[in-house]
């Protein structure tokens, strides 16, 4: 068992009516997930101002730089936190899911879709937390682990629900909308404009003047974000090897992956990774 889960809980779950009923620096261990029951509350997360009300869902990823708390009086919720290298040991193929959770890196509150998905949070915090605490069980670690990963799954679940409504919604906006979203959805394979463009029935040309009026950055540099996103993804799941990754990302060599990675992080795939540790 290494150091940061000695430290700390892996599993907490309690009842939350204030910024004070949060443990010491859950920012930085804990992965957060919150259920609002009632009232609301206002933060900043990243540097955007936010809110959270009644009936919503909130995730933060451990490490997520979080400030201006505030709680209406009559604020109360679930929580449930999961130490972050406990959480990150036990995540499925994140494959799965991987448009889901980079969208919840940007856009951490969820809104659930009634009574089912609320009554599915609150049941999958309580069966993480009954494994965690029944320490008798003979097979305590490898049946919270179980649970660990079924939960994430459930997890996962509700935040492609969501991220599906919101693509939806984004599928009849303008022009510059449409590129947004195709570029979420196909860079991973997909890096250059007139594929974009093609989609869109416009010229290359076009496209990049739509977005420098929208956004004053150009198409590539758009497609080079969400790309470089999912290239440190994938990089940080050390279940892949850098060839699969360059597979995955329909490169025709490991060689050709390796200098477009120097190109958009500065280094090469294995010197990212040995600088994770």
């Amino acid at each position: 068992m290494n150091s940061s889960v000695e430290n700390f809980p892996r599993i907490i779950m309690r009842y939350l009516n204030s910024f004070d009923d949060f443990p010491n620096d859950f920012q930085n261990n804990y992965h957060t997930h919150l259920l609002c029951q009632r009232g609301h509350f206002n933060f900043s997360f990243n540097g955007t101002k936010m809110n959270c009300k009644n009936g919503e869902f909130l995730f933060w990823f451990a490490g997520s730089k979080l400030s201006d708390f505030k709680f209406s009086k009559d604020f109360n919720s679930s929580v449930l936190l999961v130490e972050k290298q406990f959480l990150n040991d036990n995540v499925p193929d994140q494959n799965l899911s991987i448009d889901a959770i980079l969208h919840s890196r940007k856009y951490p509150v969820k809104h659930l879709n009634g009574k089912d998905d609320k009554d599915r949070i609150l049941t999958n915090f309580q069966f993480l937390y009954s494994k965690y605490q029944d320490k008798e069980h003979r097979f305590y670690e490898e049946v919270l682990k179980l649970q660990m990963r079924l939960f994430i799954l459930e997890m996962w679940h509700t935040f492609t629900n969501e991220y599906e409504r919101k693509k939806r919604s984004v599928q009849s906006g303008t022009l510059y909308e449409k590129f947004m979203h195709l570029v979420q959805l196909h860079c991973l394979k997909e890096r250059k404009v007139e594929f974009y463009a093609n989609q869109l029935l416009i010229s290359p040309k076009y496209l990049n003047f739509i977005c420098k009026k929208n956004s004053d950055i150009t198409a590539s540099e758009w497609i080079q974000r969400f790309t470089k996103e999912r290239v440190i993804f994938l990089l940080e799941n050390k279940s892949l090897n850098i060839s699969e990754i360059a597979d995955e990302m329909d490169f025709s060599s490991r060689s050709f992956f390796t200098r477009y990675v120097k190109k958009i992080l500065g280094v090469t795939p294995s010197e990212y990774r040995n600088r994770l540790g």
